[in-house]
């Protein structure tokens, strides 16, 4: 029985592994994940039951500089979300040196007054024994309540982690029902995992001019064309009919996603359709069109239009 929560941020630079991590607690694919920096642009909420504890993880976007709208809108994200939650996971890689978004991180949150965990990611990268000066230099720099190494690729100190954050847990009902583990409504979902096949994809700086609108979506029935919805028979098969749409913010862009003969976007929308059916449970029927809004990401109103906004 659920008796406490545990709202947790977890904050990092880009690639620092926030997405990998949140996936990996919840058991789910709540978010996505790719080599590409700034992939994360929205705060994203994991929740799972820990013991008689309600976890609601809170990924957020890689801290970086910001050099449009859209990077000023992902950096609030991040200081809104540090402040009024139960702790803090910084999530940092394994190297021996503090950057320069982790010294800011560390005096952001230090000034919010909450209690702040280090997880040093990516344990299975390096040798053992070899996080002892990581750990020795960050001790150094910020009392943290704890400092634990990990690799949330494979789930090492995973559950030394939860253990610790768990202690941070107060009192009181749950916060999302039983049995869900994200906020994000489906539409939102399935435009992610579109975008997460385009930065995989895709080269260079192309990503990060990109933005996916679902400007379409129903359900109908399978051969017998009886929706599901409206009382078709049991067992009869149902179709999701999605319509997506692909904006860049450059005229250059709009040909290389498409690919030559369309076989960019093919294999963009192929590889989406196969997650999109595990996520749905269905079949799915994906139709993709590429447009060019120049400038989106400097833009307040389109920024809004693609769900960034506070």
């Amino acid at each position: 029985m659920i008796t406490k929560t545990a709202m947790i941020t977890i904050a990092g630079r880009a690639n620092a592994g926030k997405s990998t991590l949140t996936n990996k607690l919840t058991g789910e694919k709540v978010a996505i994940t790719t080599p590409k920096p700034q992939t994360t642009r929205n705060r994203i909420y994991g929740v799972f039951d820990y013991g008689d504890t309600q976890m609601i993880l809170l990924d957020t976007p890689g801290f970086h500089k910001a050099r449009t709208r859209l990077g000023e809108y992902m950096v609030g994200v991040v200081k809104e979300s540090v402040a009024d939650v139960d702790a803090v996971v910084l999530l940092v890689e394994p190297v021996d040196n503090i950057g320069v978004q982790e010294e800011m991180l560390i005096e952001l949150i230090g000034a919010s007054a909450v209690p702040l965990v280090l997880a040093i990611n990516k344990l299975d990268t390096i040798e053992v024994g070899s996080a002892l000066p990581i750990i020795d230099r960050y001790a150094q720099r910020y009392g943290f309540d704890a400092i634990i190494p990990i690799s949330a690729k494979t789930g090492d100190g995973l559950p030394q982690l939860l253990e610790i954050l768990a202690k941070y847990a107060k009192e009181g009902p749950r916060l999302f029902p039983e049995g869900m583990a994200t906020d994000q409504p489906e539409k939102q979902i399935i435009a992610e995992i579109i975008r997460e096949k385009l930065l995989i994809c895709l080269d260079h700086e192309i990503p990060h001019g990109i933005a996916v609108e679902i400007t379409g979506f129903s359900e109908r029935g399978g051969d017998d064309g009886v929706s599901a919805e409206s009382g078709g028979a049991p067992g009869s098969p149902v179709i999701i009919d999605v319509e997506a749409t692909i904006y860049c913010d450059k005229k250059s862009h709009k040909s290389i996603i498409i690919g030559k003969n369309g076989g960019m976007l093919k294999k963009v929308g192929q590889t989406a359709r196969l997650d999109i059916e595990r996520f749905m449970g269905a079949k799915v029927n994906l139709q993709t069109w590429v447009k060019v809004k120049e400038n989106w990401r400097d833009s307040k109103s389109m920024m809004k239009n693609f769900g960034y906004v506070k």
